[in-house]
């Protein structure tokens, strides 16, 4: 965590780390956190991304990563990188964009935050200001999902961007990421995704 730091020198840390997937950074008022993934938080995140893409496909609904992309507004003084995020309903509206700009583009509408190793920055506070409809938040052990009301979050049981998952869902499905074989773990993912298609057309 470094304090005191200026906007221009962030976006020259940006500008040095363009093409390393590592560290994220995220950037608050002068307040930079430097943080490395461990191979646990990337699995989470990277079983996430695959979770949300063989669902959106199954129930055919409209989801693109974003992965761990860099999103700043210099006009909040706020940056940062998710460990994955998703366009759904706005994803027409950011298609074909080689950059993006927040003060004209609408922020991702779902946010992925490993918090396994707690944070020195307050995100939800963050990710508000931006105006991000909904946050999936994994502490290590359960989901909690959010959603933005009032300028808030709060805990829901049911995701809007993907209103089949909870997070008993999320808990259930991680956890089998953590111990089958990447191939056996999709394939039920699927089976779990059409079976609630064959549900809601009953």
């Amino acid at each position: 965590m470094l304090h005191g730091i200026s906007w221009q020198t962030y976006e020259r840390m940006l500008d040095d780390l363009a093409d390393c997937t590592v560290p994220h950074l995220t950037y608050d008022r002068g307040e930079l956190e430097i943080m490395s993934p461990t191979s646990l938080h990337d699995k989470v995140a990277r079983a996430i991304d695959s979770l949300v893409t063989l669902i959106s496909l199954e129930l055919e609904i409209q989801a693109s990563c974003y992965g761990s992309s860099t999103f700043k507004r210099e006009d909040i003084e706020r940056g940062f990188e998710p460990d994955s995020c998703f366009y759904g309903r706005n994803e027409e509206r950011i298609r074909g964009k080689k950059e993006l700009d927040l003060t004209v583009d609408p922020p991702p509408d779902l946010v992925v935050e490993i918090d396994i190793t707690s944070s020195s920055i307050n995100k939800q506070a963050l990710f508000a200001e931006f105006g991000i409809p909904e946050v999936w938040r994994y502490d290590g052990q359960h989901f909690k999902i959010l959603l933005l009301s009032g300028g808030l979050y709060f805990e829901t049981d049911t995701s809007a961007f993907l209103p089949c998952i909870t997070p008993q869902v999320l808990d259930d499905l991680i956890a089998k990421s953590l111990r089958l074989a990447p191939l056996e773990w999709m394939k039920s993912v699927r089976e779990w995704a059409r079976q609630v298609k064959s549900a809601n057309q009953e």
